[in-house]
């Protein structure tokens, strides 16, 4: 074989190699300027997505007085049995107003709950639970708790020392809450409606409660032995100033 027809061939060879090169690369590199363009474009949408709240920046409604709808909001409670047993439960009529001010220490609660609408999905369960070992419904037929000022206890709660009053007894009971943000979509004409989740502790022997067949269980919890959690919607009234 002569050295020229070698030369040839070897270009040949290289020349098939090189195309094949640019064709792998051009193949490959495709899925890659894909996901580039894939991640430019996110960033940019992202950067034109509303900025959420920095940390520690909890949001509260625009000031003004709000009135709790009573058929949007619940008051439940998660009330010890015998130490290790649980019993739940809710309130079914649940009132009140409250004032949000630009001064936290100026915000302001006033909760009236019916205690006659306890409903435990058992009634002969409720019927005792308004009886006088518990409740006493005939002499203390409603729950009220009422504070003012509140202070900043973590990136989206706040929290109210009030007074929570329930089968005579008045006591400080604090409430912790977030705001979950306002309706989205309000009809034309109608004012801002608020929604808010609660919590709050207490102990019944505090509250003179459930000493009839859990003197045990009075003696042996000396931390809070009922839950509470409430769901609130309220709707603006007029915005103060």
């Amino acid at each position: 074989m002569s050295g020229r027809n070698t030369h040839s061939r070897i270009v040949k060879v290289a020349v098939s190699l090189l195309t094949l090169v640019a064709v792998y690369v051009a193949v490959s590199t495709t899925p890659l300027r894909n996901v580039v363009a894939a991640a430019t474009l996110g960033i940019a949408q992202a950067n034109d997505q509303p900025k959420a709240a920095s940390k520690g920046e909890a949001a509260l409604p625009a000031p003004g007085s709000y009135w709790v709808d009573s058929d949007h909001s619940f008051a439940y409670f998660g009330a010890r049995h015998h130490v290790v047993g649980l019993v739940r439960g809710r309130f079914d009529k649940v009132g009140g107003t409250f004032t949000v001010s630009a001064d936290p220490a100026a915000c302001t609660l006033d909760v009236l709950i019916d205690v006659a609408s306890i409903n435990t999905q058992v009634a002969e369960r409720d019927t005792d639970l308004r009886g006088p070992a518990y409740f006493d419904v005939k002499k203390f037929p409603t729950m009220t708790y009422q504070g003012r000022g509140i202070h900043h206890t973590s990136e989206n709660s706040w929290t109210m020392d009030g007074s929570l009053t329930m089968h005579g007894v008045t006591k400080t009971v604090p409430l912790t809450f977030t705001f979950n943000g306002l309706f989205p979509d309000p009809k034309p004409g109608v004012l801002a409606r608020a929604t808010f989740h609660a919590t709050a502790a207490v102990k019944r022997a505090d509250f003179g409660m459930g000493a009839r067949d859990n003197l045990g269980e009075l003696g042996i919890l000396t931390t809070p032995d009922v839950a509470i959690e409430i769901d609130v919607e309220a709707d603006a009234a007029s915005p103060t100033k």
